[in-house]
C-alpha cells in the first residue's frame, strides 16, 4: 500500500513537470516525463494517471511531431472518454485544457474558449496541478488577439533573444521595428505598442510603428503634447496607471483613433550620442498595471530599438547591417547585465568590476586583444543566469540553506542556456563557454559540469579568480567587505585547488594602483599623484607579506594602510586600519 502511494505521487510529480515542460516548449523532456508517468500509472492500474497521460500525449503529438489536427484530436477525445471513466476532476480538467490549446493553435477560438471555461470551472473545484493561472492566461491571450505560441508565463529573455536575432537577420528598418514592437507587446502583455520618432524640423512626433492600427493611419501631433511629447522633451520615463487622470495625457489621439487608453508605459529613445530621437510607448496592460519589471524590460528593448534606428539613419545597407550586428550585440550584453543589477542594488556593478579585474589579469598574461574583448563580454554576462534565481534567495540576509544554495548554483546552467540561444558567430561562441565556467574549480569540484584543470577554458579560469576576488571585496546582504588580508589568503589558499595557480600568481603581481582604480570605479574617485607613485611600485603579494609580518617596518605599515584605506573607501583616517 505504501509503495502504491509513493508510485502515484511520483507519477503526479512527473505529470506536473511534464505540463510545465510542454508550456515551455521543451517537448522532448516533457514526453520523457509523461511516458514515465504513463508506465507507473499502468503498473498501478491508475485510471486517473492513464487518462491524464493520454490527453498529454495528444497535445505532445500535435505540438512536437506535427501530427495532423484530426489525428491528434481523436487521441485527445479518447482521453476525454478515459477521463470521464476515471471520474477524476483533474483528468477532465487537463483534458479540457488540452482541447482548448489544440483548438486555440488551430485558430478555432470559439471552440477553444468553451474548453478553457470548462477547465476554469473545474479548477475552481479542485486544481491539484495548479493550472488556474495557465488557463486564465490562455483566455486573456485568446481574447486579446494574441498568438497561441506565446508562453503562459511571460519570459522577457525570450523576447530579448528574439529581438537580437531579428536585428541580425533583418535589414529593413520598418520590418525590424515592427518585430521589436510586437515582441514588446507580447513580453509585457500589453494591448498596443507604438514607436514615435521626433521630427525636429517640424517639432512633431509621428508613429513609425503603431500596432493595432491600419498601416496607412499615421499618428502625428506636436512634440509638446501628450505623454510621449513629455517624455521626448524631458527625457523622463513614465508609468501611468490612469491616463485620463493625468494632465499631461493628450486625449486627441484617442478621439481620432477611437481607442481608449488606460495605462501607459513610455520611455525616450536615444541615439548613440544620448540625443532623444523619439519615444517608445506601450498601452493598456492586459492584467492590471505596468510593473517595475515591465519598466526594466522596456529599457532593455528600447536600447535595442535605439540602436536599430540610429544605424538605419546613418549608414547604407551593407554598413548598416554590420553596425547593427556589432552594436546590438554589445547593447544586448549591457542590457542583460543591467537587468541583473536592477534586481539588487547591493550587488549592482559586480559584473563590471569582474570585467575590469579579468581584463587586468588577461593583459598581464599576454592575451591578445581579440581574446581580451571576448573575455570582457563573457565577464559582463557571467551572472545573467541569476535572472532565473528567486529574489528571496538572491537577496537573502544570512547563510543560505542547502536547498537555497543548490538553487542559486543553477544560475550557471541558466547562463549557459540563455547565451546558447543567442545567435553568435563561431568566434564568439567562446563567450558562452567562458561565462558558464566561472564556478568550475581547478580540482574538478566546482559546478555545474565539474570540469578540472585545463578542461576549463582559460577565460573561465580567469573569471573564476576575478569573480571570487570581487565577491569577497564587496559588501553583501549578509556581510561587509572582508579584511584585505583574509581576501588575499583565500586566493593564495585556493591556488592549485580552486584556482589555476599560475593565474593567482600573476594576479598577485598586478600593481596596486590598477587594483585601486577598480575599487574607485563605482565612486568615481581618483588616486592622488603621490599615492599612485607608491602604489604602482607594489602588488598584492607585498600587501600579503606585510599583513603576515610579525614586525612590519613603518614603511610597510604605511603602504598597507594606504592601500587598505582605498579598499575600505577611507583614505583620510588610516590609523583605524593599522596592521
Amino acid at each position: 500500500m505504501t509503495k502504491t502511494i509513493a508510485q502515484n505521487k511520483e507519477a503526479e510529480s512527473l505529470i506536473r513537470d511534464g505540463i510545465i515542460q510542454i508550456d515551455e516548449k521543451n517537448y522532448s523532456d516533457a514526453r520523457k516525463k509523461v511516458e514515465k508517468a504513463y508506465k507507473i500509472s499502468k503498473e498501478e492500474n491508475s485510471a486517473e494517471g492513464l487518462s491524464i497521460c493520454l490527453s498529454l500525449f495528444a497535445l505532445l503529438d500535435f505540438s512536437q511531431n506535427k501530427t495532423d489536427y484530426e489525428t491528434a484530436l481523436a487521441l485527445a477525445q479518447d482521453g476525454t472518454y478515459m477521463a470521464q471513466r476515471a471520474n477524476s476532476t483533474d483528468a477532465v480538467l487537463i483534458n479540457e485544457l488540452v482541447l482548448g490549446n489544440m483548438h486555440f493553435a488551430q485558430n478555432y477560438k470559439d471552440v477553444a474558449i468553451i474548453h478553457y471555461n470548462n477547465a476554469l470551472k473545474l479548477a475552481a473545484e479542485h486544481d491539484k496541478f495548479n493550472l488556474s493561472d495557465t488557463i486564465n492566461t490562455r483566455i486573456r491571450q485568446l481574447q486579446n488577439g494574441m498568438d497561441y505560441s506565446l508562453p503562459t508565463k511571460s519570459d522577457p529573455l525570450v523576447s530579448l533573444v528574439k529581438i537580437s536575432r531579428s536585428i541580425t537577420a533583418l535589414t529593413d528598418i520598418d520590418a525590424l521595428l515592427k518585430v521589436i514592437a510586437e515582441e514588446t507587446k507580447n513580453a509585457i502583455q500589453a494591448d498596443r505598442c507604438t514607436v514615435f520618432l521626433w521630427d525636429k524640423d517640424t517639432d512633431e512626433l509621428w508613429s513609425k510603428v503603431a500596432l493595432g492600427m491600419d498601416s496607412s493611419q499615421e499618428i502625428r501631433f506636436p512634440a509638446d503634447k501628450g505623454l510621449a511629447g513629455y517624455v521626448v522633451k524631458t527625457g523622463e520615463s513614465l508609468n501611468i496607471v490612469d491616463a485620463y487622470n493625468d494632465s499631461r495625457f493628450n486625449p486627441e489621439v484617442d478621439t481620432k483613433t477611437g481607442y481608449r487608453t488606460k495605462t501607459i508605459l513610455c520611455m525616450p529613445i536615444m541615439n548613440n550620442n544620448r540625443e532623444i530621437i523619439g519615444a517608445f510607448q506601450v498601452l493598456n496592460k492586459i492584467d492590471g498595471v505596468f510593473t517595475k519589471n515591465d519598466e526594466d524590460l522596456l529599457v532593455a528593448i528600447g536600447g535595442s530599438a535605439s540602436i536599430a534606428l540610429e544605424n538605419a539613419q546613418l549608414f547604407d545597407q551593407q554598413l548598416q547591417l554590420y553596425r547593427e550586428q556589432k552594436l546590438l550585440f554589445e547593447s544586448f550584453i549591457d542590457t542583460l547585465a543591467t537587468s541583473i543589477d536592477a534586481r539588487d542594488r547591493i550587488t549592482a556593478g559586480h559584473s563590471t568590476r569582474v570585467r575590469m579585474y579579468a581584463t587586468l589579469l588577461a593583459q598581464a598574461i599576454g592575451m591578445d586583444k581579440k581574446d581580451v574583448s571576448l573575455l570582457e563580454k563573457a565577464a559582463i554576462l557571467h551572472d545573467i543566469g541569476k535572472i532565473g534565481i528567486r529574489d528571496s534567495v538572491l537577496q537573502k540576509d544570512g547563510k543560505l540553506t542547502d536547498e537555497e544554495y543548490k538553487h542559486i548554483q543553477e544560475h550557471v546552467r541558466i547562463t549557459h542556456n540563455i547565451l546558447n540561444k543567442i545567435y553568435m558567430s563561431p568566434d564568439f561562441r567562446i563567450i558562452t563557454e567562458m561565462a558558464c565556467s566561472h564556478h568550475e574549480k581547478w580540482d574538478g569540484t566546482g559546478y555545474y559540469r565539474h570540469l578540472k584543470g585545463e578542461e576549463i577554458t582559460i577565460g573561465g579560469r580567469i573569471l573564476a579568480v576575478a569573480d571570487v576576488f570581487d565577491a569577497i571585496t564587496s559588501k553583501r546582504h549578509y556581510r561587509d567587505k572582508m579584511p584585505i588580508a583574509k581576501v588575499i589568503d583565500i586566493l593564495v589558499s585556493g591556488a592549485g585547488s580552486h584556482f589555476d595557480k599560475h593565474l593567482v600568481d600573476v594576479f598577485m603581481s598586478i600593481s596596486l594602483d590598477k587594483i585601486v582604480r577598480v575599487f574607485l570605479s563605482e565612486s568615481g574617485g581618483n588616486i592622488t599623484a603621490d599615492d599612485e607613485q607608491i602604489l604602482c611600485a607594489h602588488n598584492l603579494s607585498d600587501i600579503y607579506e606585510f599583513a603576515l609580518s610579525n614586525s612590519p617596518t613603518e614603511e610597510q605599515t604605511a603602504i598597507f594602510n594606504l592601500f587598505n584605506g582605498y579598499y575600505l573607501g577611507d583614505t583620510k583616517d588610516e590609523e583605524e586600519h593599522q596592521l
